[in-house]
């Protein structure tokens, strides 16, 4: 599937997200490297097969081999660490938050891309599992190594649209499969 089958795919009632999906793809605050690693990790933490499918195609010929590996590892190191970071942080006792994570990650101290990237692709990941503290962690990173506030928008609203694509591509279906009454 290409990203323009996963635009088709998406019911008339989606109509915005469909012209988002288009808009979103296209960045002036992302390299290509950034955009499409971005999204390759965003599809894969959203779960859902058309997305990733009609993502991985349009991004594997944009990405070296190491920089598609990187995206989907930021997406599994962010899946396990966006759910240790979210409770520690809603369990509102500092002293969790003070004691080692004893969690390998590995992949966040050697991507095997340059470190700006893999943290704008974290930063994504982390906005789709809902952990604040991730977000506010890889966002002043991106910052420290001279990212900008526009490119942390545009990994967000990357994120944005392919999550309501695949929450959509999924009810849709859904929907479409359910009895009728």
């Amino acid at each position: 599937m290409s990203i323009d089958a996963l635009r088709a795919a998406l019911p008339g009632y989606a109509r915005d997200l469909r012209l988002n999906l288009s808009a979103v793809l296209q960045s002036q605050h992302l390299s290509e490297q950034q955009l499409w690693g971005t999204a390759l990790a965003v599809a894969s933490a959203c779960r859902n097969g058309a997305v990733l499918a009609a993502v991985a195609a349009e991004a594997r010929p944009r990405l070296s081999a190491a920089a598609f590996d990187a995206a989907l590892a930021a997406a599994s190191v962010m899946a396990m660490n966006n759910v240790y970071y979210r409770a520690t942080h809603l369990l509102h006792d500092p002293e969790y938050g003070q004691m080692p994570a004893r969690l390998r990650m590995q992949a966040l101290g050697s991507p095997g891309v340059d470190k700006l990237d893999f943290e704008l692709w974290c930063l994504a990941v982390s906005a789709v599992n809902g952990c604040g503290a991730c977000l506010e962690a890889h966002a002043g990173t991106i910052l420290h190594k001279g990212g900008s506030k526009p490119a942390v928008q545009d990994a967000l609203r990357v994120a944005a649209v392919l999550a309501a694509a695949a929450v959509t591509v999924d009810s849709h279906r859904q929907l479409a499969d359910a009895p009728t009454a």
